[in-house]
């Protein structure tokens, strides 16, 4: 009588498991943000693409000419003939008034793209370690399951053994339980196995030892995501960096082509240069001052100038269907997620409302009549194996669910609830 209340003790504490509070996913998503490699690189990126803009984006520096004119020979006498000076000049290159501006706004796209590229991979590593710590609490709470499953048939292990002893149960009764014994501490050691796993994914994106303990807490509420396909696409037009980026990309081509399109027009090259002249027989020669104005004759030879004008018209081509081809794309993706997290959300509540109530009641009720001596205990195992399943896919389904909303946060680029 004293083992049936310890077994039924042991099995009312299993059956009153309830979800924690979640708390510490935002810590870890703070950390990983802060010391990811990647996001450090991209950073670095910004920097390079901002550090261009002046590079391409200036006038050209001056040119210094120092020079000797008419000088004869073999005498190298610089006072035999009148036109013979020493020269100093200086010459700027000067585009056409426009094009300098025009690059400079090319190049600041560069630097709006990359911090597009920055926001989504910062959007994806919060998605990684969402999910993975979101699957980490599953393994550990299948595991916590299936412990103190294992406990129990342990503790019906002994009861059948103790009857067993007095001729009230067979021993084809004790190897069951024996198998079922075994083949939970089998999945116990695979859920641990799974745990590593995962922590290592974790402890990567922290840059921690990929052994390092970690602390995890119950799933979070699960709540009631109203999703529309249309709605998702909206909100990705607007939130999503990636798409962003491809618009930017296409503004900066677009960009380009006014760029290209100033090689149509002259460039120009301002010169002054002074001559020193030196007295000759007696008389003292003025010295001479030149100006000079350059101007290059874009001719366009072999079409060059079109063909750079048309190949930014190409990209502009190119990233229009690029951003039409990723809005295919996430209709497609947004359609077969939507359609999964409302089956998992009535799936969800099936469970919550039906059989994980009536799998309790079903156990309670074997329970109960197994201690009247109604049914035998393989009846009460049942139902408790009955129970542990049904409550391990419960988690399973939560833990999916939450899993698709991260998802759709990185895909969209904002929150869903």
């Amino acid at each position: 009588m004293n083992k049936i209340r310890i077994l039924f003790i042991g099995l009312i504490i299993f059956i009153n498991n309830s979800f924690a509070q979640h708390q510490s996913l935002q810590s870890l998503i703070d950390t990983a943000l802060q010391v990811s490699p990647e996001l450090k690189m991209y950073q670095a990126k910004i920097n390079v693409s901002e550090n261009r803009i002046q590079q391409n984006t200036n006038l050209p520096d001056p040119m210094l000419t120092l020079g000797v004119m008419s000088l004869p020979l073999p005498s190298f006498s610089f006072n035999k003939d009148m036109m013979t000076a020493k020269v100093v000049g200086i010459s700027q290159e000067f585009p056409f008034p426009g094009m300098l501006g025009a690059k400079e706004n090319v190049n600041s796209k560069d630097v709006e793209i990359v911090k597009q590229e920055y926001i989504d991979k910062r959007n994806e590593i919060i998605k990684d370690i969402t999910q993975s710590y979101f699957e980490l609490i599953y393994i550990r709470k299948e595991t916590q399951l299936t412990e103190e499953s294992l406990k129990l048939m342990q503790q019906i292990l002994d009861v059948v053994r103790s009857m067993y002893s007095v001729a009230e149960a067979s021993q084809q009764n004790i190897f069951r339980v024996d198998l079922e014994i075994t083949k939970m501490s089998e999945m116990i050691a695979a859920l641990k196995s799974e745990e590593n796993e995962q922590l290592s994914v974790i402890n990567s994106l922290l840059l921690r030892d990929l052994s390092a303990e970690l602390e995890t807490d119950s799933l979070p509420e699960i709540k009631s995501a109203q999703i529309n396909v249309d709605d998702l696409i909206s909100k990705a037009e607007l939130n999503r960096p990636f798409l962003k980026g491809i618009r930017i990309a296409e503004e900066k081509e677009k960009l380009s082509q006014s760029a290209a399109e100033y090689d149509y027009y002259p460039m120009f090259k301002l010169s002054a240069q002074y001559a020193f002249r030196s007295e000759v027989e007696g008389m003292k020669p003025d010295n001479m001052l030149s100006v000079m104005l350059d101007v290059s004759l874009p001719f366009n030879y072999g079409g060059k100038i079109s063909a750079m004008v048309e190949e930014t018209k190409s990209m502009q081509e190119m990233y229009r269907e690029q951003y039409s081809a990723s809005i295919q794309m996430l209709r497609r993706e947004f359609g077969m997620r939507a359609a999964k997290l409302k089956s998992l959300e009535e799936r969800i509540k099936l469970v919550e409302q039906g059989s994980f109530i009536q799998a309790k009641e079903n156990f309670k009720s074997a329970l109960a009549s197994y201690q009247v001596g109604e049914i035998d205990f393989m009846n009460v195992m049942e139902a408790q194996n009955n129970l542990y399943t049904i409550e391990k896919n419960l988690y399973r389904l939560k833990t999916d669910y939450l899993k698709q909303i991260a998802e759709l946060e990185f895909l969209t680029g904002t929150k869903i609830n």
